[in-house]
């Protein structure tokens, strides 16, 4: 590439950063690194009325939980500041004056009524080179007029002025060539004088432009004014060094139709945000992170959708997925969400961690469940998660699997009783005890061949047998493999159970 790769994710405060934002800054992430370029973080905060306190640091902080870094930011500064776009008001004037100058903007004093009455005048009614004339602006009115507005503080906004008839081009690297003619277009606001601030189109087309950006990439919804930001380069004399664009495709819902949205992820029971949202006042929304997904996990699963590696690769790191980055493997239609496979690649994370690493995530669960972590051995927790850890999907289903380690069961499930238990197991488990008892060596490896042993020589059924021995020490006929159980809970633990049961089960 002729130009440094710098590409920049830019969302507004208004709220949570939804999981389809996550991915688009994971997309320009992934290409920035790939070609060892720089990613930008840049707060749009110009619709002062749509504000939101904390989601500038809602954003910061999930990006950083995903491990999507920032090279230049609020937070991090760097030589294109500032990067929230509220305090770059003196910018953005310069920018409309050169435009009103060069007479490629105009100063329009439509009230919000009369825009009202005009379109109710007007089907489909567009401010365009059809309609502006007819309109109140510095195209209509008298010089003299417009400067006695202004002097007297009436408000106003600055329109682009689209010439029609000529074909605009957006090259999209994903897309290809985007053609569309201009008289479709109508003249959108480029600044407000009530806050005094730009709209999104010509912040962007300014910034991107102070800031060196060689690639916009973002969601396809805005795609369609790609062709008023070409228009507005060529306007500013900055055709050469425009950005190339890149509109990814929507994330779908996971049944039906249209764009994923939050009351889908509330209908079918999983997050659309990454990290729980408290809105002041209002209902906290579920996050990943809560949730108990881990980040490596999250940033697999968004990966893939819409984009492929080209080969049969599922499970990949950051690093992997870096190296494998090319837009030419992205999809242009819409990605369904499949929140199950979002499960199941959780699910295979939680797999590759190191058991220790596992046991101090399983420590707040044990706390949660009334067991001080403190009592046992950093140890045992990790022998008793490795042991379950292939049945979970989430830390915290470790809970209902390993919690026999923790806890001597208080209660017996019902119809393994009725399967496994007669008017003879208290008998056989009596003797299964002083089988125990004698035993010098209580590992599973020493432990097994010798109660198998005794159990053929009394003619026992073995399955009766290990399903009673096994429901007196869990609570239930399930868990790993019975002698591995024993040897982590110890003799003198396996025994009070196999006793309590005893005593405790009736028929």
């Amino acid at each position: 590439m002729d130009r440094k790769v710098r590409v920049r994710f830019a969302p507004s405060p208004t709220g949570p950063l939804h999981i389809g934002g996550v991915r688009t800054a994971l997309y320009n992430y992934l290409f920035a690194r790939k070609h060892g370029g720089d990613m930008i973080l840049r707060i749009e905060d110009t619709d002062s009325h749509r504000f939101v306190p904390g989601a500038e640091e809602y954003i910061n902080e999930a990006l950083a939980w995903l491990g999507i870094g920032i090279d230049e930011g609020v937070r991090e500064g760097g030589a294109y500041g500032p990067y929230k776009q509220s305090e770059r008001r003196n910018i953005y004037r310069e920018h409309v004056k050169m435009l009103l100058d060069a007479g490629k903007a105009y100063i329009a004093f439509d009230t919000p009524a009369e825009l009202e009455a005009k379109r109710a005048e007007i089907p489909n009614f567009q401010y365009d080179a059809s309609t502006r004339d007819s309109m109140r602006n510095s195209l209509s009115l008298p010089a003299e007029e417009v400067k006695r507005l202004i002097d007297e503080g009436t408000q106003y906004v600055v329109r682009f002025k689209i010439e029609p008839g000529i074909d605009v081009v957006v090259n999209d690297l994903l897309r290809g060539e985007v053609k569309i003619n201009s008289s479709v277009l109508d003249d959108k606001v480029l600044y407000k004088s009530a806050d005094d601030l730009p709209t999104y189109h010509l912040a962007n087309i300014v910034d991107d432009h102070l800031m060196e950006v060689s690639h916009v990439i973002r969601g396809e919804e805005w795609l369609p004014s790609a062709p008023l930001h070409v228009l507005l380069y060529e306007a500013f004399g900055w055709s050469d060094t425009a950005p190339a664009f890149v509109h990814l495709p929507l994330l779908l819902k996971p049944d039906g139709k249209g764009k994923l949205s939050k009351r889908d992820g509330d209908r079918l029971g999983f997050p659309v945000f990454p990290l729980e949202w408290h809105p002041e006042g209002g209902e906290v929304s579920s996050g990943y992170r809560e949730s108990g997904y881990l980040p490596e996990a999250v940033v697999n699963f968004l990966a893939l959708l819409g984009w492929n590696p080209g080969d049969d690769s599922e499970i990949m790191s950051m690093a992997e997925l870096i190296e494998k980055f090319d837009f030419g493997h992205c999809s242009k239609s819409g990605a369904k969400f499949d929140f199950e496979k979002g499960r199941w690649f959780n699910h295979e994370y939680l797999q590759k961690l190191p058991d220790e690493r596992l046991a101090s995530l399983f420590k707040p669960v044990l706390a949660a469940n009334g067991v001080n972590p403190d009592d046992f051995t950093d140890d045992y927790i990790a022998r008793a998660v490795g042991m379950v850890k292939g049945r979970i999907y989430f830390v915290k289903d470790l809970w209902d699997q390993a919690k026999f380690f923790f806890k001597a069961p208080e209660a017996y499930n019902p119809k393994d009783v009725k399967k496994r238990w007669n008017e003879d197991t208290p008998r056989i488990m009596g003797e299964l005890v002083e089988v125990l008892r004698g035993m010098a060596d209580f590992s599973s490896a020493a432990a097994e061949p010798v109660v198998l042993e005794w159990i053929a020589s009394k003619g026992y059924h073995l399955g009766n047998v290990m399903n009673a021995f096994r429901l007196t020490v869990v609570g239930e006929c399930k868990g790993p493999h019975m002698f591995d159980i024993t040897e982590l809970l110890g003799k003198d633990e396996t025994i009070s159970r196999i006793n309590k049961g005893v005593e405790v089960i009736t028929l």
